[in-house]
């Protein structure tokens, strides 16, 4: 690992307000700390920034000192992107401000905050945008390669909803990218990942959202997989964008409205997220939903939209070791059905789990052209969710979520979703950007014509 003097340290805190930390500093070790267990790297200094004005020191410190940089929102990334062996890292975790102006319905959002640092902000004022559904997910990441919620089927894509960026390019200049100022940039933004330059904040326009909203779980029996997805599949096509309903195929975790004998058996779960105003609307729509088969049993009522965002967390706690696959699909084919239940048949742990988020609405009407993020015909997102605790569990898990994916592909659409892609997915970035690539690598080489920003799915300029 490349080890910096201690002048040389010292020379850079002087140059910033924030922390300079080295392996031997307190704080180090919690600071390269990050979501997926499988990521463990030791950068030569952490940077962490008190403000966006930290930032080009940062930079020009790793350029002077041929460092390589990573960039760390929440750490939550499944490639483990946020942390470098032996270069800089430019650490987010002190900038998590969020500020609402609930007149015109913005927020501007740090980039070292959550998603729940933006849904409690935005809740106070009855708004919210769309982001992911563990609120643990950094904003920054999650916004740069797409991002896609429960909000997602009636207001778009997280990216549908930036307003505008302030980004610190690779020579450290501060940009503000938006329609009007720098619009390649600000195109290029919109799911292109941290190839362009570090994001210090992001501006968002809010909608009307909660407090509370309908939501919930119905969990059926795994014997009843097939019926239910192929209903599922039907109700999808005309389901209302108010309806948001998903599909997770796992071990059942102890749930207290599961009788105790489904507990760590295989199940099909729906989760139910209903965004329109009236709740008396969205029971009946649910209504439908327990036809599909016989459940083994369901929690669904009003709460709070900021409670539901954390409902999932549970299952996704920081500490473990992640490996995922995902695709695209326009339609779920009976041979992608036959194929989930398959490999959700033979799941290696208790964590491993397939879900299938149905995005089709608002996004699918943005053209592929209008932003970095092409894949505008996807209706349904699958991952293949590879969790598991001990690295005695690393080859099986992996091989079941590789295996899956490959036995999946013939029914899956063009592309991917960056944000989904792990490590050793260099080989799909071409196609994670589709037929915006070119222009891409050709911003790439304005913005960062060095690639000083390399540890990300890869542009090449």
């Amino acid at each position: 690992m490349a080890t910096q003097s201690q002048e040389a340290l010292t020379k850079l805190s002087g140059a910033i307000k924030g922390r300079v930390l080295g392996p031997d500093d307190s704080g180090y070790d919690e600071a390269r700390q990050i979501w997926n267990a499988m990521i463990d790297r030791r950068p030569a200094v952490i940077v962490q920034p008190a403000n966006s004005d930290d930032v080009a020191p940062a930079i020009k410190f790793a350029r002077e000192n041929t460092l390589e940089i990573s960039v760390r929102g929440a750490g939550h990334n499944i490639a483990g992107n946020a942390i470098c062996n032996g270069g800089l890292t430019i650490d987010f975790s002190q900038m998590k401000q969020v500020r609402v102006d609930a007149a015109t319905k913005r927020a501007y959002v740090d980039a070292g905050a959550t998603l729940g640092d933006l849904d409690a902000a935005t809740q106070r004022h009855g708004l919210a945008t769309p982001v992911g559904i563990n609120s643990t997910t950094g904003i920054a990441g999650l916004t740069l390669g797409g991002g896609f919620g429960w909000l997602t089927r009636k207001h778009g894509m997280t990216i549908d909803n930036l307003v505008s960026s302030e980004v610190i390019t690779a020579d450290g200049k501060k940009l503000r990218a938006s329609e009007q100022d720098n619009p390649e940039l600000f195109w290029a933004l919109r799911g292109g990942g941290g190839n362009f330059g570090v994001v210090t904040q992001f501006e968002f326009a809010l909608h009307p959202v909660g407090p509370e909203i309908l939501a919930g779980l119905l969990v059926f029996p795994f014997a009843q997989a097939k019926q239910v997805l192929t209903r599922y599949r039907q109700f999808a096509n005309t389901a209302s964008e108010d309806l948001s309903v998903w599909v997770v195929l796992r071990q059942a975790p102890p749930l207290p409205f599961l009788p105790q004998d489904v507990h760590g058996k295989e199940v099909i779960v729906l989760p139910i997220f209903y965004a329109g105003g009236a709740a008396a609307e969205g029971r009946r729509l649910i209504d439908e939903l327990r036809s599909f088969g016989n459940p083994h049993g369901e929690h669904v009522g009003a709460q709070p939209y900021a409670e539901w965002q954390k409902a999932f967390d549970p299952l996704l706690t920081a500490g473990a070791r992640n490996y995922w696959k995902s695709h695209n699909f326009t339609e779920l084919s009976d041979g992608a059905i036959d194929s989930i239940i398959e490999y959700a048949g033979k799941l290696p742990s208790p964590q491993c789990e397939i879900f299938i988020g149905h995005i089709a609405g608002a996004a699918n009407r943005v053209p592929p052209e209008a932003m970095a993020y092409a894949h505008r015909d996807a209706k349904f997102v699958l991952n293949v969710h590879g969790r598991w605790e001990s690295t005695a569990e690393d080859r099986i898990c992996i091989d079941w979520a590789r295996a899956f994916f490959k036995a999946s592909a013939p029914y899956a659409s063009a592309g991917a979703y960056v944000n989904f892609m792990t490590e050793d997915e260099g080989e799909r970035v071409t196609a994670a950007y589709g037929s915006n690539y070119d222009r891409l690598a050709q911003l790439k080489k304005r913005f960062d014509p060095d690639n000083v920003f390399h540890l990300n799915h890869n542009i090449k300029p």
